[in-house]
């Protein structure tokens, strides 16, 4: 089946080509969802125009994409979570729970998940280059600092102690 695509569909192709495509995948995918159109005469005379359309739409995606990799670029994520004594964790840090933590670092109502990735949830104890694919070409790195819960309470008293004796110290501010 000939289907000519409305929009970019992933290991397809780009909006405005015309594809060759199982019968059943166009049927019962493509075209409900609204990504194709059958390849006629009159759908082919609109190509060009869908062309242009997808490309300033590119365009527009792939800017937002590099101001958001602007902000998230270089960006350290530090979790505290239970850990053995040989560094294992009880649990994992997973996609989702770096997403949460990258929204409220950058401000963002919410982060996908799906745009982190994560061959594995992270298991032990470290420091991790994570990866966040928010476009094709746009790819920024986050670190991700996994502590185990007890070195990270102390941290966090340790600040507060070195924040009230500061305090103290200068009335004024």
């Amino acid at each position: 089946m000939k289907v000519l695509l409305l929009q970019d569909v992933y290991n397809l192709g780009q909006a405005g080509e015309v594809k060759t495509v199982a019968d059943g995948y166009g049927r019962n995918y493509l075209l409900p969802m609204g990504l194709a159109t059958l390849a006629t005469p009159a759908a082919l005379k609109r190509a060009e125009r869908i062309k242009q359309i997808a490309m300033e739409k590119r365009a527009r995606e792939k800017a937002d994409a590099e101001a958001l990799a602007q902000l998230i670029g270089n960006t350290t994520l530090t979790f505290s979570a239970r850990a053995g004594e040989k560094g294992k964790l009880y649990g994992s840090i997973t996609a989702s729970q770096i997403a949460q933590a990258l929204a409220q670092k950058v401000g963002l109502e919410s982060f996908d998940k799906r745009k982190v990735i994560l061959r594995e949830p992270i298991r032990e104890v470290g420091t991790y280059s994570v990866t966040i694919r928010l476009s094709a070409e746009v790819t920024p790195t986050v670190t991700v600092v996994v502590m185990p819960e007890s070195i990270a309470t102390e941290a966090n008293t340790t600040n507060a102690d070195e924040q009230s004796s500061d305090g103290s110290a200068n009335p004024d501010g």
